[in-house]
């Protein structure tokens, strides 16, 4: 097992102020390591190394990497689909978490450690749940368009009452013409 770093064993506050030095474009790591060593000589506490710093500040660089990439693919994605109903956004995010999961999973077997059952568990738990919610999803959207459909047939048919009586058709036919837009069977 891997030595924890001794970054990571540092005081809460000093480690603030250590991330504070690493962002601050004007202080090199060196610089930084040895202002941090200062603080910590003054508290009578063991010292960082120069590549402690350099491994922490290359983390810190790729998660920040990583979540500024995410920023933009949400950004890009949310410009995209602003206008778009929520159900596409669903399907997206959907398909973000199933590929997540996915990548997850094949990071974890490819690791020397066994995949935990825990983790296998919960990864089951997330995918069943996220089905159980695209499925829920579908059929909330195919009622919609039925009922919108239902509508529109109604609306149709009311049409066809309405310019019968201005147009001299016969009841038998207005009748006919409504039962034909709402598929109504008729005894004919």
């Amino acid at each position: 097992m891997a030595r924890q770093s001794t970054i990571t064993t540092l005081p809460e506050d000093i480690l603030e102020i250590l991330q504070e030095l690493l962002r601050d474009p004007r202080c090199s790591q060196l610089e930084a390591t040895a202002k941090i060593n200062a603080i910590l000589e003054g508290r009578d506490e063991q010292p960082v190394s120069k590549s402690a710093v350099n491994r922490y500040s290359q983390r810190m660089e790729e998660v920040g990497a990583r979540l500024r990439q995410s920023r933009e693919v949400a950004k890009m994605w949310i410009g995209r689909l602003g206008n778009q109903p929520q159900g596409e956004t669903g399907k997206l995010l959907n398909e973000i978490i199933r590929t997540l999961a996915f990548e997850t999973t094949m990071h974890a077997a490819e690791g020397e450690e066994p995949v935990s059952p825990k983790m296998l568990k919960d990864l089951a738990l997330a995918v069943q749940r996220l089905e159980s919610a695209a499925s829920m999803n579908e059929d909330r959207e195919k009622k919609i368009k039925d009922e919108a459909r239902k509508l529109a047939l109604e609306e149709a048919a009311s049409k066809v009452e309405e310019v019968s009586s201005t147009g001299g058709m016969t009841r038998e036919s207005v009748d006919l013409i409504k039962s034909e837009i709402l598929g109504i069977k008729t005894n004919g």
